[in-house]
């Protein structure tokens, strides 16, 4: 492990964090890293859902929960019980935040209504991620993150148009919801700072995919367009595009720029391409966008990836190759940064996984630790947090409620 019990940025802050699978987990993984002391409640017995995700696990545990549950101190909760619930509200009491990515009503029926939680701590900050938001006809739906990237725009736009629109092969709505999720706490911590009081921070995945669905929308107010699904390629901007190699790769090449594209014509030994009509302008190269891929992909299937990747590099050419688990793991560069860091685990030996972001000169935060053991904190939280003796806990774990 790296760093001390608890150091960063935001050092000093106590995080309940309920829920489970990623959107809300995601979130208390970012405080996480940068010291907030998060505090995950799961339910006795089967634990948070993630500590059985993943396509691949190691003798059958899994590779993804080291990650989003680091730095986490696992405290096992039956909040379904009025006693568990009101274990819950107690370390709420004193806590700076709540993180819950349950279906809207859920804390409310369990008697942790916001209102009632912030009558208690008129501080706390409730952030409430959900599949749809907190309001609106869709509220009370089930919602995931791969349903939230289709009803708010993502997956019409990816892939290739005469095939089904694909995923990005990560969970990026859940991961985006989180996010936003972060900011909107912290935002509301600065207001805290004002005002004394907490507010709800309200986030809904599709909010988030909605978010940064950059122009989409406002084209199609605008001019009624509708933005299509392109394949590798961004339409209008050339060449920006995957272009085969001679040992059988692929290299992405960012040249739309008019510089760029003078040197990137000069490399490949067409510099008068730059001066072409249909070529010597953006707007003129992304009208002829597929004839000059077809040009460029000529002159970079003659070329090793390795050659083309230095050739680009000494003339200052955006460039860079389309690497998978292993080739990351190998790359000097993300770890130098500490973008990919081994940490040594229990269970797992040595473990790479990505490190924290973003990075402070001053306040670095720090992996501390990876996902625990199920429970391994509670008999420290209920003691030491709450103050509860040895016979309360043990009555507690005989009634099932830890």
């Amino acid at each position: 492990m790296t760093g001390s019990a608890q150091s960063g940025s935001l050092a000093g802050l106590k995080v309940v964090e309920m829920g489970s699978f990623i959107a809300g987990p995601f979130c208390g993984q970012l405080l996480a890293d940068q010291g907030a002391d998060v505090i995950k409640i799961e339910p006795p017995t089967r634990g948070d859902a993630m500590r059985q995700w993943g396509a691949v696990q190691h003798e059958g545990k899994s590779l993804w929960w080291p990650v989003i549950a680091r730095n986490k101190r696992s405290l096992t909760l039956d909040l379904r019980k009025p006693a568990g619930a009101e274990i819950a509200a107690q370390l709420l009491a004193q806590a700076d935040i709540l993180v819950e990515n349950f279906r809207p009503g859920t804390l409310e029926k369990w008697g942790m209504a916001p209102a009632l939680l912030q009558e208690r701590n008129p501080g706390l900050i409730i952030a409430r991620v959900s599949g749809f938001g907190q309001t609106g006809p869709y509220a009370k739906r089930v919602g995931f993150g791969a349903i939230a990237e289709a009803m708010a725009g993502m997956r019409a736009i990816g892939g290739f148009p005469d095939r089904p629109p694909p995923r990005t092969g990560l969970s990026i709505g859940d991961s985006l919801a989180g996010m936003f999720t972060t900011i909107g706490i912290l935002s509301a911590l600065n207001a805290r700072r004002e005002t004394g009081r907490g507010q709800i921070v309200d986030v809904g995945i599709t909010d988030a995919v909605l978010g940064v669905m950059e122009s989409v929308v406002s084209e199609h107010s605008a001019t009624g367009a509708i933005r299509q699904r392109v394949g590798t390629g961004l339409p209008g901007i050339a060449p920006s595009n995957l272009y085969p190699t001679l040992d059988d790769a692929w290299i992405l090449i960012a040249g739309n720029g008019d510089a760029i594209f003078r040197r990137l014509a000069a490399v490949m030994g067409e510099p008068q391409l730059s001066d072409d009509p249909r070529f010597a302008s953006h707007r003129a190269r992304g009208e002829h966008q597929q004839e000059l891929d077809g040009i460029v992909a000529g002159w970079t299937r003659t070329r090793s990836l390795a050659d083309l990747l230095v050739l680009l590099e000494e003339n200052g050419i955006p460039a860079g190759p389309v690497a998978d688990a292993a080739e990351l793991s190998q790359n000097a560069h993300f770890r130098e940064r500490g973008a990919l860091v081994e940490i040594d685990t229990p269970d797992y030996g040595a473990l790479t996984m990505q490190g924290v972001v973003p990075r402070l000169s001053e306040t670095p935060g720090a992996i501390r630790w990876v996902g625990p053991t199920l429970g391994e904190h509670t008999d420290q939280v209920l003691a030491g947090d709450l103050g509860l003796e040895p016979e309360a806990i043990a009555n507690l774990r005989n009634l099932g409620i830890v």
